[in-house]
Protein backbone atom coordinates (compact mmCIF):
# COMPACT_ATOMS: atom_id res chain seq x y z
CA UNK A 1 0.00 0.00 0.00
CA UNK A 2 1.34 3.59 -1.13
CA UNK A 3 1.93 5.68 2.15
CA UNK A 4 0.27 8.69 2.50
CA UNK A 5 2.13 11.74 1.45
CA UNK A 6 3.38 13.79 4.42
CA UNK A 7 2.07 16.97 3.33
CA UNK A 8 -0.78 18.03 1.30
CA UNK A 9 0.49 19.57 -1.42
CA UNK A 10 4.16 19.66 -2.70
CA UNK A 11 4.25 23.41 -3.19
CA UNK A 12 1.70 25.57 -1.95
CA UNK A 13 1.81 29.20 -4.19
CA UNK A 14 0.64 32.44 -1.64
CA UNK A 15 -0.91 35.06 -4.39
CA UNK A 16 -1.69 34.76 -7.81
CA UNK A 17 0.18 37.56 -9.31
CA UNK A 18 3.12 37.58 -11.43
CA UNK A 19 5.14 36.64 -8.58
CA UNK A 20 3.51 33.14 -8.52
CA UNK A 21 1.17 31.90 -10.86
CA UNK A 22 4.17 30.92 -13.26
CA UNK A 23 5.83 28.92 -10.58
CA UNK A 24 2.59 27.67 -10.12
CA UNK A 25 2.27 26.54 -13.30
CA UNK A 26 5.60 25.04 -14.24
CA UNK A 27 5.65 23.03 -11.09
CA UNK A 28 1.96 21.61 -12.06
CA UNK A 29 2.97 20.55 -15.47
CA UNK A 30 6.09 18.67 -13.52
CA UNK A 31 3.56 17.00 -12.01
CA UNK A 32 3.30 18.17 -8.25
CA UNK A 33 0.82 18.68 -6.23
CA UNK A 34 0.08 22.50 -6.64
CA UNK A 35 -1.86 25.18 -4.55
CA UNK A 36 -2.61 28.76 -4.85
CA UNK A 37 -3.59 31.01 -2.67
CA UNK A 38 -5.46 34.18 -2.91
CA UNK A 39 -6.42 37.30 -0.99
CA UNK A 40 -7.88 38.99 -3.40
CA UNK A 41 -8.80 38.81 -7.05
CA UNK A 42 -7.02 35.96 -8.48
CA UNK A 43 -4.70 36.74 -11.45
CA UNK A 44 -3.06 39.62 -9.44
CA UNK A 45 -2.73 43.06 -10.06
CA UNK A 46 -1.03 43.42 -13.22
CA UNK A 47 -4.11 42.16 -15.27
CA UNK A 48 -7.06 43.32 -13.16
CA UNK A 49 -6.05 46.33 -11.73
CA UNK A 50 -2.71 47.96 -12.93
CA UNK A 51 -0.88 46.90 -16.10
CA UNK A 52 -3.61 46.02 -18.30
CA UNK A 53 -6.72 48.32 -17.76
CA UNK A 54 -4.20 51.47 -17.67
CA UNK A 55 -2.67 50.49 -20.36
CA UNK A 56 -6.18 50.16 -22.23
CA UNK A 57 -7.37 53.54 -21.05
CA UNK A 58 -3.94 55.14 -22.00
CA UNK A 59 -4.26 53.60 -25.53
CA UNK A 60 -7.54 55.05 -25.82
CA UNK A 61 -6.67 58.55 -24.25
CA UNK A 62 -3.47 58.72 -26.36
CA UNK A 63 -5.33 57.91 -29.80
CA UNK A 64 -8.03 60.89 -29.17
CA UNK A 65 -5.32 63.37 -28.46
CA UNK A 66 -3.89 62.53 -31.28
CA UNK A 67 -6.74 62.97 -33.28
CA UNK A 68 -7.86 65.79 -31.81
CA UNK A 69 -5.15 67.78 -32.83
CA UNK A 70 -5.34 66.23 -36.25
CA UNK A 71 -5.65 69.76 -37.79
CA UNK A 72 -2.12 69.70 -38.69
CA UNK A 73 -2.39 67.02 -40.90
CA UNK A 74 -5.52 68.36 -42.46
CA UNK A 75 -8.00 66.15 -40.26
CA UNK A 76 -11.07 67.91 -39.41
CA UNK A 77 -11.16 66.50 -36.30
CA UNK A 78 -11.82 69.66 -33.51
CA UNK A 79 -15.03 68.86 -32.59
CA UNK A 80 -14.03 65.09 -31.20
CA UNK A 81 -15.86 63.67 -28.06
CA UNK A 82 -15.58 61.04 -26.30
CA UNK A 83 -18.14 58.75 -24.29
CA UNK A 84 -16.28 57.88 -20.62
CA UNK A 85 -18.69 54.70 -20.06
CA UNK A 86 -17.41 53.07 -23.60
CA UNK A 87 -14.28 53.98 -22.76
CA UNK A 88 -14.33 52.23 -19.13
CA UNK A 89 -16.42 49.33 -21.41
CA UNK A 90 -13.23 49.07 -23.37
CA UNK A 91 -11.26 49.06 -20.75
CA UNK A 92 -13.23 45.78 -18.87
CA UNK A 93 -13.07 44.00 -22.51
CA UNK A 94 -8.92 44.53 -22.54
CA UNK A 95 -8.86 42.78 -18.26
CA UNK A 96 -11.81 40.03 -19.83
CA UNK A 97 -9.28 38.75 -23.01
CA UNK A 98 -5.86 38.53 -21.51
CA UNK A 99 -7.67 35.50 -19.42
CA UNK A 100 -5.28 36.23 -16.90
CA UNK A 101 -7.77 38.67 -14.29
CA UNK A 102 -10.12 36.80 -12.32
CA UNK A 103 -8.68 33.28 -13.70
CA UNK A 104 -9.44 31.22 -10.98
CA UNK A 105 -10.68 28.69 -13.52
CA UNK A 106 -7.72 28.59 -15.20
CA UNK A 107 -5.98 27.15 -12.00
CA UNK A 108 -8.28 24.59 -11.68
CA UNK A 109 -7.64 23.25 -14.96
CA UNK A 110 -4.13 23.05 -14.59
CA UNK A 111 -4.72 20.30 -11.87
CA UNK A 112 -4.19 23.69 -9.32
CA UNK A 113 -5.97 23.60 -6.29
CA UNK A 114 -7.44 26.89 -5.28
CA UNK A 115 -8.16 28.91 -1.95
CA UNK A 116 -9.36 32.13 -1.62
CA UNK A 117 -8.90 33.45 1.46
CA UNK A 118 -5.80 35.26 3.58
CA UNK A 119 -2.81 32.62 4.66
CA UNK A 120 -1.08 32.61 7.55
CA UNK A 121 1.58 30.37 8.45
CA UNK A 122 0.95 28.27 11.93
CA UNK A 123 4.30 26.27 11.06
CA UNK A 124 7.13 26.40 8.77
CA UNK A 125 4.65 23.80 6.68
CA UNK A 126 0.94 24.83 7.58
CA UNK A 127 -0.88 27.72 6.65
CA UNK A 128 -4.51 28.00 7.80
CA UNK A 129 -7.19 29.96 5.22
CA UNK A 130 -10.54 30.61 6.41
CA UNK A 131 -9.81 28.39 8.81
CA UNK A 132 -8.73 25.54 7.09
CA UNK A 133 -5.29 23.93 7.80
CA UNK A 134 -3.48 23.28 4.89
CA UNK A 135 0.19 21.87 4.69
CA UNK A 136 3.12 21.97 1.81
CA UNK A 137 6.40 20.76 1.43
CA UNK A 138 7.55 23.61 -0.35
CA UNK A 139 6.41 27.26 -0.64
CA UNK A 140 6.50 30.43 -2.65
CA UNK A 141 5.55 33.69 -1.18
CA UNK A 142 4.07 35.95 -4.14
CA UNK A 143 1.90 38.53 -2.51
CA UNK A 144 2.91 41.40 -3.98
CA UNK A 145 2.90 44.68 -2.37
CA UNK A 146 0.18 47.74 -1.49
CA UNK A 147 -0.30 51.68 -1.78
CA UNK A 148 0.91 53.13 1.32
CA UNK A 149 -0.32 56.21 2.96
CA UNK A 150 2.33 58.69 3.30
CA UNK A 151 2.17 60.82 6.62
CA UNK A 152 -0.09 63.41 5.62
CA UNK A 153 -2.83 64.75 8.20
CA UNK A 154 -6.31 64.07 7.64
CA UNK A 155 -5.82 61.58 4.39
CA UNK A 156 -7.24 58.93 6.48
CA UNK A 157 -10.54 60.92 6.79
CA UNK A 158 -11.25 61.51 3.37
CA UNK A 159 -12.00 59.31 0.57
CA UNK A 160 -8.96 58.97 -1.26
CA UNK A 161 -8.88 57.50 -5.18
CA UNK A 162 -5.66 54.80 -5.68
CA UNK A 163 -4.32 53.94 -9.08
CA UNK A 164 -6.68 51.08 -8.39
CA UNK A 165 -9.82 52.79 -7.19
CA UNK A 166 -9.62 55.57 -10.20
CA UNK A 167 -9.59 52.70 -12.88
CA UNK A 168 -13.41 52.14 -10.96
CA UNK A 169 -14.42 56.15 -11.49
CA UNK A 170 -17.70 57.04 -13.90
CA UNK A 171 -16.09 59.77 -14.80
CA UNK A 172 -12.63 61.52 -14.63
CA UNK A 173 -12.94 64.25 -11.88
CA UNK A 174 -12.78 68.21 -12.82
CA UNK A 175 -9.89 68.60 -10.35
CA UNK A 176 -7.08 66.14 -9.35
CA UNK A 177 -4.49 66.02 -6.72
CA UNK A 178 -1.66 63.31 -7.12
CA UNK A 179 0.69 62.79 -4.49
CA UNK A 180 3.48 61.05 -5.86
CA UNK A 181 5.44 61.93 -9.42
CA UNK A 182 6.77 58.07 -10.26
CA UNK A 183 5.91 55.90 -13.29
CA UNK A 184 2.26 55.58 -12.65
CA UNK A 185 1.34 58.95 -10.77
CA UNK A 186 2.74 60.69 -14.37
CA UNK A 187 0.84 57.74 -16.38
CA UNK A 188 -2.62 59.01 -14.78
CA UNK A 189 -1.78 62.55 -15.01
CA UNK A 190 -1.64 62.58 -18.75
CA UNK A 191 -4.48 60.34 -19.12
CA UNK A 192 -6.68 62.33 -16.91
CA UNK A 193 -5.88 65.61 -17.80
CA UNK A 194 -6.42 64.43 -21.99
CA UNK A 195 -10.12 63.61 -20.85
CA UNK A 196 -9.87 67.55 -19.47
CA UNK A 197 -9.40 67.15 -15.61
CA UNK A 198 -7.45 70.25 -14.25
CA UNK A 199 -4.09 67.84 -12.79
CA UNK A 200 -1.94 68.84 -10.14
CA UNK A 201 1.41 66.61 -9.68
CA UNK A 202 3.22 66.96 -6.45
CA UNK A 203 6.41 65.09 -5.38
CA UNK A 204 8.86 65.64 -2.86
CA UNK A 205 11.78 65.38 -5.42
CA UNK A 206 13.56 67.84 -7.32
CA UNK A 207 11.90 66.25 -10.39
CA UNK A 208 9.00 63.92 -11.45
CA UNK A 209 10.01 60.31 -12.41
CA UNK A 210 13.23 60.72 -10.04
CA UNK A 211 14.26 57.22 -10.66
CA UNK A 212 14.80 58.29 -14.69
CA UNK A 213 17.42 60.19 -16.31
CA UNK A 214 17.62 63.51 -15.13
CA UNK A 215 16.78 64.78 -19.18
CA UNK A 216 13.36 62.80 -18.89
CA UNK A 217 11.88 64.42 -15.58
CA UNK A 218 12.26 67.33 -17.38
CA UNK A 219 11.26 67.19 -20.45
CA UNK A 220 7.91 65.23 -19.32
CA UNK A 221 7.50 68.20 -17.07
CA UNK A 222 7.43 70.54 -19.69
CA UNK A 223 5.13 68.67 -21.93
CA UNK A 224 3.02 68.02 -19.40
CA UNK A 225 2.48 71.71 -18.23
CA UNK A 226 2.76 73.14 -21.76
CA UNK A 227 0.41 70.57 -23.84
CA UNK A 228 -1.79 69.16 -21.29
CA UNK A 229 -1.93 72.13 -18.89
CA UNK A 230 -0.81 70.04 -15.74
CA UNK A 231 0.69 72.02 -12.80
CA UNK A 232 3.76 70.24 -12.07
CA UNK A 233 4.91 70.66 -8.23
CA UNK A 234 8.15 69.56 -7.78
CA UNK A 235 9.82 69.92 -4.71
CA UNK A 236 7.12 70.06 -2.49
CA UNK A 237 5.59 68.65 0.52
CA UNK A 238 1.99 68.02 1.06
CA UNK A 239 1.04 68.82 4.81
CA UNK A 240 -2.83 68.28 4.91
CA UNK A 241 -5.84 67.58 3.26
CA UNK A 242 -9.78 68.18 4.55
CA UNK A 243 -13.15 67.47 3.27
CA UNK A 244 -14.91 70.76 2.38
CA UNK A 245 -18.34 70.52 1.33
CA UNK A 246 -18.22 67.30 -1.74
CA UNK A 247 -14.52 68.64 -2.73
CA UNK A 248 -11.29 68.57 -0.30
CA UNK A 249 -8.69 71.08 0.18
CA UNK A 250 -4.85 70.42 -0.07
CA UNK A 251 -2.46 72.43 1.81
CA UNK A 252 1.16 71.64 0.75
CA UNK A 253 4.57 74.09 1.20
CA UNK A 254 6.93 74.77 -2.04
CA UNK A 255 9.93 76.67 -2.14
CA UNK A 256 9.28 77.17 1.85
CA UNK A 257 5.72 78.70 0.95
CA UNK A 258 2.50 77.52 2.47
CA UNK A 259 0.09 77.13 -0.69
CA UNK A 260 -3.62 75.84 -0.60
CA UNK A 261 -6.42 74.52 -3.00
CA UNK A 262 -9.76 73.44 -3.70
CA UNK A 263 -9.68 70.00 -5.51
CA UNK A 264 -12.65 67.45 -6.69
CA UNK A 265 -10.69 64.18 -6.08
CA UNK A 266 -7.16 63.50 -4.25
CA UNK A 267 -5.17 60.20 -5.85
CA UNK A 268 -1.98 59.14 -3.43
CA UNK A 269 0.46 57.14 -5.75
CA UNK A 270 3.11 58.12 -3.41
CA UNK A 271 4.51 54.38 -3.31
CA UNK A 272 3.67 50.53 -2.59
CA UNK A 273 5.01 48.12 0.94
CA UNK A 274 5.13 44.43 0.12
CA UNK A 275 2.65 42.88 2.27
CA UNK A 276 4.34 40.41 4.19
CA UNK A 277 1.42 40.06 7.30
CA UNK A 278 1.25 36.29 6.76
CA UNK A 279 2.54 35.25 10.24
CA UNK A 280 6.00 34.98 8.71
CA UNK A 281 7.67 34.58 12.03
CA UNK A 282 6.01 31.31 12.90
CA UNK A 283 7.76 29.67 9.69
CA UNK A 284 10.88 31.28 10.79
CA UNK A 285 11.24 33.31 7.94
CA UNK A 286 13.51 36.63 8.81
CA UNK A 287 11.73 39.78 6.68
CA UNK A 288 11.37 43.63 7.21
CA UNK A 289 8.29 46.06 6.50
CA UNK A 290 10.58 46.72 3.54
CA UNK A 291 9.90 43.08 2.15
CA UNK A 292 11.22 39.76 2.70
CA UNK A 293 14.67 38.94 2.84
CA UNK A 294 16.29 35.73 0.31
CA UNK A 295 19.32 34.66 -0.70
CA UNK A 296 20.42 35.05 -4.62
CA UNK A 297 18.50 31.70 -4.94
CA UNK A 298 15.27 33.77 -3.37
CA UNK A 299 15.01 31.40 -0.75
CA UNK A 300 14.00 32.98 2.80
CA UNK A 301 15.88 31.74 5.53
CA UNK A 302 13.62 29.01 5.55
CA UNK A 303 14.90 26.96 3.03
CA UNK A 304 12.28 25.32 1.88
CA UNK A 305 10.00 28.59 1.40
CA UNK A 306 11.08 31.15 -1.27
CA UNK A 307 10.11 34.59 -2.73
CA UNK A 308 9.20 36.49 -5.81
CA UNK A 309 7.73 39.88 -6.71
CA UNK A 310 7.02 42.90 -4.86
CA UNK A 311 7.03 40.92 -1.72
CA UNK A 312 11.16 40.94 -1.88
CA UNK A 313 10.76 44.89 -1.69
CA UNK A 314 13.17 45.72 -4.18
CA UNK A 315 13.00 48.76 -6.70
CA UNK A 316 12.93 46.81 -9.88
CA UNK A 317 9.03 46.00 -9.28
CA UNK A 318 7.68 45.30 -13.12
CA UNK A 319 5.80 42.67 -13.65
CA UNK A 320 8.38 41.10 -16.34
CA UNK A 321 10.92 41.10 -13.08
CA UNK A 322 8.20 39.06 -11.23
CA UNK A 323 7.62 36.97 -14.11
CA UNK A 324 11.04 36.01 -13.97
CA UNK A 325 12.03 35.33 -10.54
CA UNK A 326 8.98 33.26 -10.31
CA UNK A 327 9.97 31.23 -13.19
CA UNK A 328 13.73 30.92 -10.96
CA UNK A 329 12.22 29.99 -7.65
CA UNK A 330 10.17 26.74 -10.00
CA UNK A 331 13.30 25.85 -11.41
CA UNK A 332 15.14 25.86 -7.96
CA UNK A 333 12.24 24.21 -6.17
CA UNK A 334 12.14 21.38 -8.65
CA UNK A 335 15.82 21.16 -9.64
CA UNK A 336 19.17 20.45 -7.48
CA UNK A 337 21.07 23.36 -9.40
CA UNK A 338 20.35 26.48 -8.12
CA UNK A 339 19.66 29.65 -10.38
CA UNK A 340 19.96 32.87 -9.88
CA UNK A 341 17.65 35.55 -11.60
CA UNK A 342 19.93 38.09 -13.90
CA UNK A 343 18.34 41.41 -13.89
CA UNK A 344 21.21 43.41 -15.78
CA UNK A 345 18.93 43.95 -18.78
CA UNK A 346 15.25 44.66 -17.74
CA UNK A 347 13.57 47.48 -19.07
CA UNK A 348 12.20 49.77 -16.87
CA UNK A 349 8.60 51.64 -18.91
CA UNK A 350 6.12 54.53 -18.47
CA UNK A 351 3.23 54.03 -20.65
CA UNK A 352 3.06 57.63 -21.51
CA UNK A 353 3.29 60.23 -24.67
CA UNK A 354 5.92 60.04 -25.70
CA UNK A 355 7.20 56.78 -24.05
CA UNK A 356 9.69 56.20 -21.67
CA UNK A 357 12.26 53.83 -21.31
CA UNK A 358 15.36 52.49 -19.96
CA UNK A 359 17.72 49.83 -19.12
CA UNK A 360 20.64 49.60 -17.25
CA UNK A 361 22.56 51.84 -15.60
CA UNK A 362 21.51 55.89 -16.05
CA UNK A 363 24.57 58.75 -15.75
CA UNK A 364 23.71 59.50 -12.13
CA UNK A 365 24.36 55.78 -11.48
CA UNK A 366 27.43 56.10 -12.99
CA UNK A 367 28.41 59.17 -11.19
CA UNK A 368 27.46 57.52 -8.11
CA UNK A 369 29.88 54.72 -8.96
CA UNK A 370 32.91 56.61 -9.81
CA UNK A 371 32.60 54.96 -13.20
CA UNK A 372 34.21 56.81 -16.20
CA UNK A 373 31.50 57.29 -18.99
CA UNK A 374 31.00 58.48 -22.72
CA UNK A 375 27.52 59.61 -23.46
CA UNK A 376 25.86 59.59 -27.16
CA UNK A 377 22.63 61.60 -26.81
CA UNK A 378 20.16 61.17 -30.26
CA UNK A 379 17.31 64.49 -30.18
CA UNK A 380 14.46 62.83 -32.17
CA UNK A 381 14.12 65.80 -34.42
CA UNK A 382 17.27 64.99 -36.16
CA UNK A 383 15.66 61.77 -37.72
CA UNK A 384 13.40 61.89 -40.44
CA UNK A 385 10.88 60.27 -38.63
CA UNK A 386 9.97 62.90 -37.00
CA UNK A 387 9.66 64.96 -40.01
CA UNK A 388 6.82 62.54 -41.18
CA UNK A 389 5.17 61.91 -37.69
CA UNK A 390 5.72 65.76 -36.73
CA UNK A 391 6.65 64.59 -33.21
CA UNK A 392 9.68 66.52 -31.83
CA UNK A 393 9.81 65.67 -28.15
CA UNK A 394 12.15 63.02 -27.12
CA UNK A 395 15.51 61.64 -27.26
CA UNK A 396 18.02 58.54 -26.99
CA UNK A 397 20.45 58.51 -24.80
CA UNK A 398 23.08 55.66 -24.34
CA UNK A 399 25.86 55.33 -21.58
CA UNK A 400 28.79 53.68 -22.53
CA UNK A 401 32.13 52.89 -20.77
CA UNK A 402 35.37 54.12 -21.47
CA UNK A 403 36.03 50.91 -23.83
CA UNK A 404 32.39 51.86 -25.12
CA UNK A 405 31.21 49.05 -24.25
CA UNK A 406 27.09 50.11 -23.38
CA UNK A 407 26.12 49.75 -19.56
CA UNK A 408 22.74 51.46 -20.28
CA UNK A 409 20.52 53.84 -22.08
CA UNK A 410 16.93 56.04 -22.26
CA UNK A 411 15.03 56.27 -24.80
CA UNK A 412 12.27 59.05 -24.80
CA UNK A 413 9.57 58.79 -27.75
CA UNK A 414 6.92 57.15 -29.22
CA UNK A 415 7.16 53.16 -29.02
CA UNK A 416 9.94 53.41 -26.41
CA UNK A 417 8.51 50.39 -24.91
CA UNK A 418 9.39 48.42 -28.34
CA UNK A 419 12.77 50.32 -29.21
CA UNK A 420 14.66 49.98 -25.76
CA UNK A 421 14.97 46.39 -26.72
CA UNK A 422 18.22 46.57 -28.72
CA UNK A 423 19.87 48.41 -26.02
CA UNK A 424 18.77 45.69 -23.60
CA UNK A 425 20.31 43.26 -25.99
CA UNK A 426 23.60 45.62 -26.08
CA UNK A 427 23.60 45.83 -22.35
CA UNK A 428 23.01 42.16 -21.94
CA UNK A 429 25.40 41.04 -23.91
CA UNK A 430 27.98 43.91 -23.54
CA UNK A 431 27.69 45.00 -27.17
CA UNK A 432 29.86 48.17 -28.03
CA UNK A 433 28.24 51.47 -28.81
CA UNK A 434 30.00 51.12 -32.47
CA UNK A 435 28.29 47.35 -32.81
CA UNK A 436 24.89 48.91 -32.48
CA UNK A 437 26.04 52.13 -34.94
CA UNK A 438 27.30 49.77 -37.28
CA UNK A 439 24.14 47.70 -37.41
CA UNK A 440 21.35 48.34 -40.29
CA UNK A 441 18.46 50.65 -38.95
CA UNK A 442 16.09 50.94 -41.20
CA UNK A 443 15.14 54.28 -42.58
CA UNK A 444 12.25 56.43 -41.04
CA UNK A 445 11.86 54.68 -38.11
CA UNK A 446 12.10 55.88 -34.57
CA UNK A 447 15.06 53.55 -34.04
CA UNK A 448 17.12 55.78 -36.38
CA UNK A 449 17.83 57.55 -33.04
CA UNK A 450 19.32 54.94 -31.59
CA UNK A 451 22.00 54.64 -34.42
CA UNK A 452 22.65 58.12 -34.10
CA UNK A 453 22.94 58.07 -30.41
CA UNK A 454 25.42 55.03 -30.85
CA UNK A 455 27.54 56.96 -33.63
CA UNK A 456 27.88 59.55 -30.78
CA UNK A 457 30.02 57.76 -28.83
CA UNK A 458 33.59 57.71 -29.92
CA UNK A 459 36.30 55.38 -28.97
Amino acid sequence: MAKKPKFDFDLIVIGTGAGGSAAATIAAREGKRVAVVEADTFGGDSPNWSDVPTKALLHAAQLYDEARHGARFGLRSSAMSYNYPSIRAWKELAVKRTGAGGNRKYYENEGIATFHGRAHFLSPNEISVNRRHISGEFFLLATGSTWTLPDIQGLDLINYLTPRTILEAIRPPKTLYIIGGGSIGVEIAQLMAIFGTKVYIADIASRILPHEDEDVGKLMEQLLSTQKGVTVLTQTRTLAVEKENIAKRVTYTRGGVEHSIRVDEVLVAAGRVPAVDLGLENAGVEYTPKGVEVNEHLQTSAKHIYAAGDILGRSNSFTHTALLESRIAAHNILQKNKAAPDYTASPRLTFTFPGIASVGLSENECIKRDLQVKVGLSPLNIIARSNTSDFRDGFVKIIADKRGTVLGATVVAPHAAEIIHELALAVRYELTAAEVANTPHAFLSWSEAVRVAASRIQV
